[in-house]
């Protein structure tokens, strides 16, 4: 594994790779960095030999820094496809993105359509979200765990799911710079949304929490039309931390869609 900063425009972009082979660049959501997605995610590419996975902190999260440039989402997505370019280059890559991470690899897809070979969407950010839940604890053990932040965000909540709190989401949270996020947060949808563009036909895997209380899950179900070639889950006993509190069905959800991508790639 090494960490590795590039420059994109005046934005240092702090990004961690691990493995080699076919790029996979992974988007973690709003106010954490790249160690919660990629905690969730490379153990699943563990397993599977000849993937390049590139996990990056967005702009005013993690390492990368949100200069006074950086305004809305526009320009995080800006941000995000200068990157691609100068790190992935003109390769074939597959995409994936939990939360707000999810948003931007939607558009990323809608842009570059035949770059990006593979899409998996966890817990999606859109726009227009509705019917969403309120909070519930479906599973708890061992009493109250946690602050108000574990207990605000997981439905699942024993010893382990506060370990993963306390190892991957508390201190990511804590180095989120909060005028920039508060500034991007004023202007998050995206001029352009994903859903503009013709229909994504790449294996695609929407995976959404039945109990998310963030983003819900009624709305990603209106995306089927634009991913002809998507398998949609929704999960039981999972929230927004998803990736966390259901590890087992994810992993075989992901392991599935890295069989389509390469069948579609031969």
């Amino acid at each position: 594994m090494s960490a590795v900063e590039h420059v994109i425009g005046d934005v240092p972009v702090h990004y961690v790779e691990q493995g080699d082979g076919a790029p996979v660049l992974v988007l973690h959501g709003a106010g954490v960095d790249h160690r919660e997605v990629m905690a969730c995610l490379d153990p699943v590419f563990d397993t599977f030999a000849g993937y390049r996975r590139i996990y990056p902190d967005l702009p005013g999260m993690g390492r990368t820094p949100a200069p006074e440039t950086i305004t809305s989402a526009d320009d995080v997505l800006d941000v995000l496809l200068a990157f691609i370019d100068e790190v992935v280059g003109d390769q074939r890559l597959l995409l994936g993105g939990h939360s707000a991470g999810g948003y931007y690899a939607q558009a990323i897809a809608a842009q570059r359509p035949e770059q990006v070979v593979g899409l998996a969407l966890l817990c999606p950010l859109l726009a227009g979200i509705r019917d969403v839940p309120a909070h519930e604890v479906v599973h708890r053990s061992g009493g109250d765990l946690g602050d108000d932040g574990f207990r605000d965000y997981f439905t699942v909540q024993t010893a382990g799911t506060l370990e993963r709190y306390e190892t991957y989401v508390d201190p990511a949270a804590r180095l989120a710079d909060p005028a920039a996020l508060a500034r991007i947060g004023e202007r998050w949808e995206l001029t352009a949304g994903p859903q503009e563009a013709a229909p994504y036909r790449w294996p695609t895997l929407l995976v959404t929490g039945r109990q998310d209380s963030t983003v819900g899950y009624a709305r990603a179900w209106d995306l089927l039309e634009d991913y002809p070639r998507a398998t949609f889950a929704v999960l039981d006993r999972a929230g927004h931390a998803l990736p966390h509190e259901q590890p087992g069905l994810l992993r075989a959800l992901v392991a599935e869609w890295l069989d389509r991508v390469q069948e579609c790639s031969r």
